[in-house]
């Protein structure tokens, strides 16, 4: 059988830092670990579900005793931020009350989102909802993120494809991509494309 790893987790302490930072005593430890998994969907939803959609790949939580630091990476800083800062306070004033600590909010803009896996997934995933040639997107994604100058990309989806009545996987890959080289950069994304026949996964990496 094939043993697939998760290409972050195996890299993590390796060539990639953790997503979360912090250290806490044993007893704090799992009740922490929740509060980091409830930010993280909250702010999924949040910004990523609904709109604005603001294009966020990734979110850093780092602690210290009393403060609690949520680093947003996005393609969209504009959005997150909104004008005059509203939408960065109202979402700091609602974690604020969901954790019941002082929370500070940094925001990160990705510059160029067509090398980021996770928001390739999320751009497919959209465009699968509508109904789009399948076969025609993961040409273009893969095609776009070569020219953004990635050494390779791999583009998988499963699932009801079209709407067939049977579920199967097709992959694209241009370029290389060394999964078991541990030095070798690998972002990974995985994105559910929720659609009217069933669920279709989408991964990049």
């Amino acid at each position: 059988m094939g043993q697939k790893i998760h290409p972050l987790g195996f890299r993590i302490g390796i060539t990639e830092p953790h997503r979360s930072r912090w250290y806490a005593p044993k007893a704090l430890f799992g009740e922490l670990l929740v509060e980091d998994f409830k930010i993280r969907k909250y702010i999924d939803k949040r910004l990523n579900r609904t709109p604005p959609f603001a294009a966020v790949a990734e979110i850093g939580i780092e602690r210290t005793r009393e403060e609690l630091t949520v680093i947003v990476k996005t393609a969209r800083p504009g959005l997150v931020i909104g004008p005059k800062g509203v939408e960065v306070e109202r979402l700091q004033t609602d974690l604020q009350a969901m954790t019941g600590r002082k929370v500070a909010i940094k925001i990160v803009e990705i510059k160029n989102p067509d090398l980021s896996a996770t928001l390739i997934a999320e751009g497919i995933a959209e465009q699968l909802k509508k109904r789009a040639s399948f076969r025609r997107i993961l040409k273009n994604r893969a095609e776009a993120a070569m020219q953004a100058g990635a050494l390779g990309v791999k583009i998988s989806i499963a699932g009801r494809l079209g709407g067939a009545e049977m579920s199967r996987r097709v992959t694209v890959s241009l370029g290389s991509i060394p999964l078991q080289t541990l030095q070798a950069h690998v972002d990974y994304g995985y994105v559910p494309s929720v659609t009217k026949y069933g669920t279709i996964g989408v991964k990049v990496w």
